[in-house]
């Protein structure tokens, strides 16, 4: 999984009642594009996250 600043992650949600998550890629910590990415959320809350197989990269948004 490779990634740009700008770009965003969409985390699925695990569940009935539980949305999906976006989140804007504000920093790139990994090699070449490579996770872990901090994440900036809607709500201004960020955190670093290493995405797993419910998550994917959007680009960014227009």
């Amino acid at each position: 999984m490779r990634a740009s600043v700008g770009g965003r992650v969409q985390v699925h949600g695990k569940g009935a009642g539980n949305p999906d998550q976006v989140g804007e890629i504000i920093e790139v910590r990994g090699a070449d594009g490579e996770p872990p990415y901090l994440l900036r959320f809607p709500d201004g809350r960020e955190s670093l996250v290493f995405p797993g197989p419910d998550s994917v990269i959007l680009p960014p948004a227009p």
